[in-house]
């Protein structure tokens, strides 16, 4: 029989339709495939980019600009907002507008056209996230920006233009409203508990085990209780830390592993699914709380969101993540 469950932190309702439930094989669409060809991404283009924001060349190799490097943050040739001017909030009698201030960046993760998160060596994977942390800490100091939403787009349906794999940074000057939910319900819980919600979470996954897809000593990987999606899974902290970019260094290597263990698992189970990843942290100028908890949330693109996904605010999930979890857990990857 379909069930309803609540998601602990938004309080957001989801539809696990039992009555679909399929094997993985049964989600595989089109995988990603790489093409090549020309791609102002790799090495020898970087004229073909704006201006480097940030780059990290081994040694000091190469300079600005240059080749290299090993991972490259440049500002997104076509943004979505841009850096320049204020914000010039007016009203336009009930409605409200103002200028599409902001930041666009992209992370091109490595010089290596062919390598993935899932296939490129665990030290290439810490850097990009190192990369993450130093773009946030740097865009902290505009106080015009008020949340830094860090997110990939892999493969071509899930909205990636580019093959190259990389990420993306948007910097906004309000805060998003799902960002907003999700603040909102973890304080509420805290208020009632005097506990952050996603530190019991992480507790009573990994004592439970029912949902877990892989762990280790500072983070554990789980499908989430009410996934909107199939194969939706969540990387959480095991020690709490509200903003991503105040994390230790110390744990990104194990940070590393864990985002690469799941990306080779959803290759190995689901035939190299186009997927979106997303960094949920603390807005950029909130002090440490004990409330909010920073975490990842991967989605492959297995699914469409249509008519009573818009008109409800209901997900229909034919996967129950207990099952994605076994799956994704018994799937043998080599990191």
């Amino acid at each position: 029989m379909p069930e309803l469950r609540r998601d602990p932190v938004t309080g957001r309702w989801v539809i696990i339709a039992t009555g679909r439930a399929q094997r993985p094989q049964d989600f595989i669409r089109e995988p990603v495939r790489l093409k090549g060809g020309l791609c102002p991404f790799c090495p020898g283009n970087e004229a073909k980019t704006p201006p480097e924001i940030l780059a990290y060349r081994p040694n000091g190799a190469g300079g600005k600009d240059g080749a290299g490097w090993t991972v490259r943050v440049v500002p997104n040739k076509f943004p979505a907002l841009e850096i320049q001017g204020e914000l010039d909030r007016q009203a336009e009698g009930i409605f409200d507008r103002m200028n599409g201030m902001g930041a666009h960046e992209v992370i091109i993760e490595t010089p290596e056209h062919e390598l993935t998160l899932a296939t490129m060596p665990a030290k290439r994977v810490e850097d990009v996230l190192y990369a993450f942390r130093d773009r946030m800490a740097d865009l902290r100091n505009d106080a015009r920006l008020k949340y830094a939403l860090i997110f990939k787009n892999h493969g071509e349906a899930a909205g990636a233009s580019l093959e190259h794999t990389h990420s993306q940074l948007i910097a906004l000057p309000i805060l998003p409203r799902q960002v907003v939910e999700e603040l909102k319900g973890a304080r509420a819980y805290f208020d009632v508990k005097e506990r952050c919600i996603f530190c019991d979470i992480a507790q009573q996954e990994s004592k439970s085990q029912t949902r877990m897809v892989a762990e280790n000593a500072d983070f554990i990987v789980i499908t989430p209780y009410a996934p909107r999606f199939p194969f939706e899974t969540w990387i959480l902290p095991r020690k709490h830390d509200s903003a991503y970019d105040a994390s230790p260094a110390v744990r990104f290597g194990n940070l590393a592993l864990a985002l690469k263990t799941v990306a080779a698992k959803m290759d190995r189970v689901l035939d190299h699914p186009s997927y979106s990843m997303v960094l949920h942290s603390a807005p950029l100028h909130d002090p440490p709380t004990e409330h909010y908890h920073w975490h990842m949330e991967i989605s492959p693109i297995l699914t469409k969101v249509a008519g009573f996904e818009w008109g409800s605010g209901f997900y229909i999930n034919p996967m129950p993540p207990e099952e994605a979890a076994k799956f994704l857990r018994e799937a043998k990857v080599s990191v």
